[in-house]
């Protein structure tokens, strides 16, 4: 932003800590061999993958980010003709990919901004072949509960897979995503990024697991050098530095409490978030507007979110103390500027 110093960007749920020293160490290695081909079946990776999740390595597949998973399910599965259901503040990658592979999006409404199985049940067809949840969810921030997801999946048409966004996954305590219920079913795919959590945004690493048949057709669809080495080799790193990871959650833990407090202190609430953001509310789009150009007058950038029919709210990382510090004194002062 012209003119103002000391900039803090919260706009993109980044990690504020940025990738961890094992990364950052495997990233240069990489450079040494820039000229070769990389692995097309990316088996080191899953393998580590594996080994951390307690996966099966065969049923992982990996992609440009988790964005890349969502494309090939969609164009594997999905064309003229077909419905792809996502919900009301969904991640707009899926309607996205589905009108890419030629097919219909079919959006379905939230309770009170949490996904709402009953509502999506309601909503299939014979024609449904995807559902997209994201949980924990972006922008909300919100979740639902294992049996929810378990009830979902298990009355879902024959037909349909249901797909289960878990690219905040991590920074829920004791969550496996929805692993088990892919071991469990037929008809479920997980999918995980490294972008989070692991602060490796800039590369574009995500994976996702799956009953092997879906597995087996996504990776005929899937180009056999869509990871470079650089990717593959950071993002095992990345996987195996559990220390790293262990700081991030729990320094992300210890400020969205902190900060979702304190801004509901100054009369800004949000949901209970299970991500590494919040969903502030504010009393109507005009008041969520200035706030946001008070942010940027100051050097802090967050996210407006009507484009996901939120245009009352602000989504805003969780950056490292100082910079959360930061936006309850910029929002406290913009309030107190309105009388």
């Amino acid at each position: 932003m012209k003119g103002v110093e000391d900039v803090v960007k919260l706009s993109s749920n980044e990690n504020p800590f940025g990738a961890g020293e094992a990364a950052r160490e495997a990233f240069a290695r990489t450079a040494q061999q820039m000229h070769r081909y990389p692995s097309s079946d990316h088996a080191a990776l899953r393998n580590a993958i594996a080994q951390v999740h307690q996966l099966d390595a065969e049923r992982i597949i990996c992609g440009a980010g988790s964005d890349e998973v969502i494309s090939f399910l969609c164009q594997a599965y999905a064309g003229p003709g077909d419905e792809v259901i996502y919900t009301e503040h969904g991640f707009s990658m899926y309607r996205i990919s589905a009108l890419a592979a030629g097919a219909r999006p079919v959006e379905v409404a939230e309770r009170t901004r949490v996904v709402d199985v009953d509502a999506i049940l309601a909503a299939c067809t014979e024609r449904t072949k995807l559902v997209f949840i994201a949980n924990p969810a972006n922008p909300t921030g919100t979740m639902i509960g294992t049996k929810e997801i378990s009830r979902l999946a298990a009355r879902l048409p024959a037909q349909a897979i249901l797909v289960l966004d878990g690219a905040y996954a991590e920074y829920v305590d004791r969550f496996d995503g929805g692993a088990r219920l892919v071991r469990q079913r037929e008809n479920v795919v997980m999918t995980r990024t490294f972008s989070k959590l692991y602060g490796l945004g800039g590369l574009r690493i995500g994976w996702g697991y799956g009953p092997q048949h879906i597995i087996d057709v996504l990776n005929r669809v899937r180009g056999p050098f869509n990871l470079s080495q650089t990717q593959q080799d950071t993002a095992q790193a990345a996987m195996f530095d559990r220390d790293h990871a262990k700081k991030c959650r729990a320094e992300n833990s210890r400020m969205r409490v902190w900060l979702a407090h304190a801004l509901a202190e100054i009369g800004v609430p949000s949901d209970k978030s299970y991500a590494n953001f919040i969903l502030a509310r504010f009393a109507d789009r005009a008041e969520a507007e200035a706030c946001d150009d008070y942010l940027k007058s100051s050097g802090l950038i967050v996210r407006r979110v009507a484009g996901y029919k939120l245009p009352a709210c602000l989504r805003i990382t969780i950056g490292d103390e100082a910079s959360c510090r930061r936006v309850v004194h910029a929002v406290a002062a913009f309030k107190e500027s309105r009388g």
